[in-house]
């Protein structure tokens, strides 16, 4: 239920200038199915329902051990063949590798069971600290709420970035998790005044992202060594502050980019780059087109020139 909770909010009816999304749940065979948590779900739809659709999400079930229907992996492979895009999180990806869909490519899952893919589905290259991996047209990502950190990039990269962190805001959720971040801390990380700091650096960087914002400022203002800051950085985040840091920059720049006229030297000061150049170099490296591509492929009216 998790799961069908995340993927019904994420595409969930907003108006305000969001797309609308034709969002509906399909089984095996239309009819009510029990959950995990003894509520039972009525399924409108059959099989023929994933003929039209843009993009098919594969949910999580317990039975992931077992093989699915060949009529739903018959299914999945008939909407990959006409381009849909097909995305699935948690055990929910054991039904894509069962499909043939995964065969050569990168994948996650949860890491409880990142082993025992690996172990059925030799063919699969799993890397099983990942958050989510997007291989094109076939998206993975790991457990639990990790859904939702699939879906707002599937969102962000069909939409851009504006939309997503709309919807992120509605959710109450972070705008962005890189995909290469770790699925779990390797150990909690106590509630103190260093955490309360901590969290209080980051709303200021935040609020500074225009400045240089090196690692030893920030460190300075969690009064902390840099080399503490680091590691209570990480253990909180599952990211570095460089990493984070550079996230924030690009997500910045996406929404700038989508939502304003202003020009691309602009953009990068406020981001906090020291030049449009550097901004182009990361955009290209980290979103694989220019800063002018993505305003185009993101916006109606295209801004200035570059």
């Amino acid at each position: 239920m998790l799961a069908v909770g995340i993927v019904a909010e994420v595409f969930a009816p907003r108006g305000e200038g969001l797309p609308g999304f034709d969002f509906a749940l399909c089984g095996e065979r239309p009819g009510t199915v029990p959950t995990d948590v003894a509520v039972p779900l009525t399924i409108a739809h059959g099989l023929d329902r994933l003929a039209a659709a843009d993009l098919v999400l594969v949910l999580p079930g317990a039975g992931f051990r077992t093989p699915p229907a060949p009529a739903v992996l018959d299914s999945l492979s008939a909407a990959h063949a006409r381009g849909a895009l097909i995305a699935a999180h948690c055990v929910g990806t054991f039904t894509l590798a069962a499909a043939g869909l995964l065969d050569g490519l990168r994948a996650t899952t949860h890491w409880r069971f990142a082993g025992l893919l690996a172990r059925s589905h030799p063919e699969v290259t799993v890397e099983p600290d990942a958050l989510y991996l997007d291989e094109g047209r076939i998206s993975t990502g790991a457990g639990a709420a990790a859904g939702f950190d699939l879906c707002l990039h599937l969102i962000r990269r069909e939409h851009g970035a504006a939309v997503a962190n709309a919807i992120a805001r509605d959710m109450v959720l972070p705008s962005h998790r890189d995909g290469g971040q770790t699925q779990y801390l390797a150990a909690p990380v106590p509630e103190d005044g260093q955490d309360e700091r901590l969290a209080e650096v980051l709303a200021w960087a935040r609020a500074h992202l225009h400045e240089p914002l090196p690692v030893a400022e920030l460190a300075r203002r969690a009064m902390m060594s840099k080399r503490s800051f680091a590691r209570r950085f990480t253990a909180a985040t599952g990211t570095t502050p460089h990493a984070w840091l550079r996230d924030l920059r690009l997500s910045g720049a996406e929404e700038l980019l989508e939502t304003t006229d202003l020009p691309v030297e602009e953009i990068a000061r406020r981001v906090g780059y020291g030049s449009a150049s550097v901004l182009r170099e990361q955009f290209v490296r980290r979103r694989g087109v220019p800063p002018r591509s993505y305003r185009r492929a993101f916006t109606r009216t295209p801004g200035p020139a570059e």
